[in-house]
């Protein structure tokens, strides 16, 4: 098998050193690179500082065939990157005729106002770099070339960053370098702890040849499956890919959600759209989020309804129905309070399913008999109300997110017949 072309990806920003900003662009640009056959063996995140930009460069060069680098090429002082690029690789500064008019026209036509010095500026570059036009915004990428590398500096603003990967990137590497495959295959599970599977398919992990690795990739309370594998034969891998795929989905049949790449909301999405079903929500403590994934896809209107969130128990009591001798006695976080908020939500929204939730996200409010984390989830249908209780133990925020799945997964059981 021929060597994988090995990626550096490069952020730049004091912004993303401090935390202030999440760099989203190097996870983005890691799988676009890994679709074509590129695989990323490193990614460094540097400052704003002439030194510490131009080290990363020396090590990226040094190991990678391609190098991506995002960020640092805006109109302010803490732009240094296309200067900085231009000593290293021994250029001088000129001006991109296409890149000023484009920029002009953003200017005068689209934003009506004159254009300042600072931003004519940013059409100028090394002259030993090839310009990649940037239709998304004013700064253009560029692509120098040293030893066997190949080096990208891209705009870190993210939707010009990915039409830039998309439209020149992918294109360029693609036609100049002698690629690998690399295919994968992603299933995903539910009920099931990462240890625990791992335990359970541990035979068939051990069995799998050289060329094939299995990734655990757990995140809000479900567990991802990657199959991953490299060869120089397309066709060859994904036949092998297939088979082993196929072994792996009947060991984990019994938590098995979906077989491919995807979201909770979106399994289920489709499930009530193919059944001509629709869905309501009752949040208390997860605050509206279960209704912000189911909407978010495009065509969620024709399944999702609506949502009341009921924070306060006097939400719970005059459009819930919820008794107060209920609240008095067990209380809000209970399942008699779930069951009613979730038969309430669907015979009041007129849907065919009602989810509800209530629990205590923290950092307080817990008692003795209700810990932090404590979460009851209610799902219900015309012929029956399911609820079930879950004891989280994260922060205030990843309790949301997975309370907001693990309901989104318990109206899927329901859904075909297994609660």
């Amino acid at each position: 098998m021929m060597d994988q072309i090995q990626a550096t990806i490069i952020t730049i920003g004091d912004e993303l050193l401090i935390g202030q900003v999440i760099d989203t662009n190097s996870a983005y640009i890691a799988q676009k690179l890994n679709s074509i056959g590129v695989q990323v063996h490193q990614r460094i995140a540097v400052g704003d500082e002439a030194k510490s930009i131009t080290n990363a460069l020396d090590r990226a060069i040094q190991s990678s065939q391609v190098v991506l680098i995002t960020g640092g090429l805006g109109p302010t002082a803490d732009d240094i990157t296309k200067p900085l690029l231009n000593r290293y690789f021994g250029g001088k500064m000129v001006l991109d005729q296409p890149t000023l008019d484009h920029i002009t026209y953003i200017f005068e036509q689209v934003h009506k106002r004159p254009m300042i010095e600072r931003n004519r500026k940013q059409a100028e570059v090394p002259d030993v770099c090839e310009v990649l036009f940037n239709q998304t915004g004013t700064a253009p990428g560029m692509l120098f070339k040293k030893n066997n590398s190949l080096i990208f500096s891209l705009p870190g603003v993210p939707h010009e960053m990915q039409w830039l990967t998309n439209e020149k990137v992918l294109p360029i590497i693609l036609e100049r370098l002698k690629l690998g495959v690399i295919a994968h295959r992603t299933l995903l599970t539910a009920g099931v702890g990462e240890s625990f599977l791992a335990e359970s398919i541990q035979a068939f992990e051990t069995n799998l040849p050289d060329n094939i690795k299995l990734a655990y990739l757990p995140s809000y309370g479900m567990v991802r499956l990657r199959l991953t594998g490299k060869s120089d034969d397309a066709a060859s891998l994904n036949s092998q890919l297939d088979t082993l795929f196929e072994l792996l989905k009947e060991q984990v049949k019994e938590h098995l959600v979906t077989d491919k790449d995807e979201t909770i909301e979106v399994v289920v999405g489709r499930l009530l759209k193919a059944q001509n079903h629709t869905v309501s929500t009752a949040e208390s403590c997860t605050g509206g989020y279960i209704g912000h994934l189911l909407s978010k896809h495009a065509g969620s209107s024709t399944f999702f309804t609506g949502s009341i969130v009921s924070y306060d128990n006097r939400i719970k009591t005059e459009f819930l129905d919820v008794p107060t001798s209920i609240l008095k006695t067990v209380g809000a976080v209970s399942k008699e309070a779930v069951e009613q908020m979730a038969l309430a939500i669907r015979s009041k929204m007129n849907t065919d399913f009602g989810i509800s939730v209530s629990g205590i996200m923290g950092p307080s409010g817990q008692t003795d008999e209700k810990p932090l984390g404590m979460v009851w989830i209610g799902v219900a249908n015309k012929e029956k109300v399911v609820s079930k209780v879950f004891y989280l133990r994260f922060d205030r925020q990843k309790n949301i997110e997975v309370t907001a799945n693990q309901a989104i997964n318990l109206l899927r059981l329901l859904i075909i017949n297994k609660i």
